[in-house]
């Protein structure tokens, strides 16, 4: 089993004085924007299993140190709780119970509607693209690994999003030539999607651990410079997860390896666990991350430096002042592009997934530090928040502050952003073939309700279980058809006969560029059926719709 890096890479020097925050003038990017330049990265591990999810791996998978017994205070790898009010399947553990009284229970990241919920957040936050973490698929993570890039491709398809394999080389005595097998054999398919990310027309690939100077690292420069070479030679833009002194060839990088890290396409230092307060996030910037991007600039090299929540275990967060700091001090850098550590770390407490608010929500008597460790609440949501405003600010969206403009709460605390249609019951005035109303509830982005052809109008109505409160609909056909245009109105009601008009007929255009996505917004009503119906279309003679979803707003 991989273990966490902070495990394996626990300090680092710093010279923790504070300085005064001074503008500098952006660096040239080596490359214009693409995927990964100009965007917001979030590592994503997606190595959450339990038992009963069907994984191959089998048991508490990331959750436990004993992997085949369920997470307990004593057997745990846990150090930040998340919130789980937005995952459809639960799976409960030997933690005592939240301090709410409820059971303490886990994701896991296996299940399909995890993954979806994870790309939904992604989508709706503003963050570009995910990294899909790939340790040592030789052992028995590796099937589980594989299904996990399938299970991603398919979320990052439905959401727009992009996403590119990551690999993690720690621990993997035989890289050299099975990183390669690995690449050829299962993972160079999923650069065929359109979900797969691209930098200078190239897929994008990440080599994670080159340098590291300690005995999981243990490569040799010329193995490590064949590697990459490699990856060029198949056409890659390869992104280099480097040592955070990896120009200086001290501290926790290995000396001699300069030419290494010189033939990446995009250098991503890593800086997780380095320092926990605004004066060493400042001291970086002075000191490491400014000569970094000089360095990168002179060799034609973009530049992703890391950007971080910071470790919730051990109260760095500073109810968001730490993270926005770090966002700050790298954009007013120019860095070329951010990359989050991490979406859903959280074994190592720096993840910005939902997480749980206050005491109420972690097992009871542990000291599991929630959102609201300093005493400042802040919603569950409040760090993928800042995530958005990041992405605005690296884009020129909103202007360069050193103030973040994200309140820990909007108001009150946000609902969770949950598709209320997902699983729920179905019909339909007509299907055709194996083209049932389930398939537009299914999370599967590859499956879809057609209507009996050449017979306008026909309707797909999904019961959202109860009477509650709608504000938007999101339309989905597979990614990968071609552009088409239809005739769609939406319609609710509350006992399933008599409906109400929620957004009149009119031509809604989907299109590849845009995922095949259609999103309606309409005033906030109250409804438990939500009928689509059609009236034309222009790519086939029927109504089709792969998914509908349902949100409250």
């Amino acid at each position: 089993m991989a273990v966490s890096r902070r495990t394996l890479l626990s300090s680092a020097a710093l010279a923790p004085a504070a300085v005064v925050l001074t503008g500098a003038a952006p660096a040239a990017a080596a490359s214009p924007p693409g995927d990964v330049v100009g965007k917001v990265t979030v590592g994503y591990q997606g190595w959450f299993a339990c038992p009963g999810d069907g994984a191959p791996i089998g048991g508490w998978w990331h959750w436990s140190r004993d992997r085949f017994q369920p997470p307990s205070p004593a057997n745990t790898t846990i150090v930040s709780w998340p919130d789980v009010r937005d995952y459809a399947h639960t799976y409960p553990t030997a933690y005592p119970n939240l301090g709410n009284g409820q059971p303490a229970a886990l994701f896991s990241s296996y299940d399909q509607q995890t993954v979806d919920v994870h790309f939904d957040w992604m989508r709706t936050y503003g963050i570009d693209t995910a990294a899909l973490q790939r340790f040592n698929p030789v052992g028995d993570e590796g099937p589980t690994r594989d299904a996990m890039a399938q299970k991603v491709r398919g979320a990052a398809e439905r959401t727009g999003r992009k996403f590119y394999i990551m690999y993690d080389v720690s621990g993997w005595t035989s890289m050299q030539s099975q990183i390669k097998s690995d690449w050829t054999g299962k993972m160079a398919a999923h650069a065929a999607s359109s979900a797969y990310a691209r930098q200078n027309g190239k897929p994008v690939v990440c080599v994670w651990g080159f340098g590291f100077n300690d005995t999981n690292h243990d490569f040799t420069p010329a193995a490590c410079l064949d590697v990459i070479n490699w990856f060029k030679a198949q056409g890659c833009y390869v992104i280099g997860g480097v040592p955070t002194y990896w120009r200086e060839g001290r501290n926790d990088s290995r000396a001699g390896f300069l030419d290494v890290y010189h033939a990446f396409h995009m250098i991503s230092p890593w800086m997780v666990g380095r320092t926990g307060d605004l004066a060493g996030l400042d001291w970086f910037h002075d000191n490491v991350n400014t000569p970094d991007q000089a360095d990168c600039a002179a060799h034609g090299i973009d530049y992703q430096p890391c950007v971080l929540p910071g470790d919730l275990s051990a109260g760095h967060r500073r109810h968001g002042d730490f993270y926005w700091r770090s966002v700050y001090n790298m954009v007013r850098l120019g860095a070329q592009g951010l990359y989050v550590s991490m979406f859903d770390e959280f074994n190592e407490g720096n993840q910005i997934a939902k997480t749980a608010e206050t005491a109420a929500s972690v097992p009871a008597g542990t000291g599991i530090r929630a959102l609201d460790e300093d005493g400042t609440f802040c919603s569950a949501d409040y760090y993928l928040r800042i995530t958005a405003d990041a992405g605005k600010m690296l884009k020129g969206q909103i202007p360069l502050t050193s103030v973040r403009p994200t309140p820990p709460v909007t108001g009150s605390t946000p609902p969770p952003v949950t598709d209320l249609a997902r699983g729920r019951g179905t019909s339909t005035s007509g299907y055709t073939q194996i083209y049932g109303p389930g398939n537009a509830v299914d999370g599967n982005a590859g499956t879809y309700w057609e209507s009996v052809n050449n017979a306008f109008p026909q309707w797909i109505q999904v019961d959202l279980g109860a009477a509650v409160t709608i504000g938007r609909v999101v339309l989905t056909l597979p990614p990968s058809w071609g552009a088409r245009t239809q005739t769609l109105a939406l319609s609710g009601s509350t006992d399933g006969s008599t409906f109400s008009t929620l957004s009149a007929a009119a031509g809604r255009t989907f299109d590849p560029a845009s995922a095949n996505t259609v999103t309606v917004t309409f005033a906030p009503t109250t409804s438990r059926f939500l009928r689509v119906t059609a009236t034309a279309n222009t790519g086939w003679p029927a109504g089709q719709v792969a998914g509908l979803e349902v949100y409250a707003s």
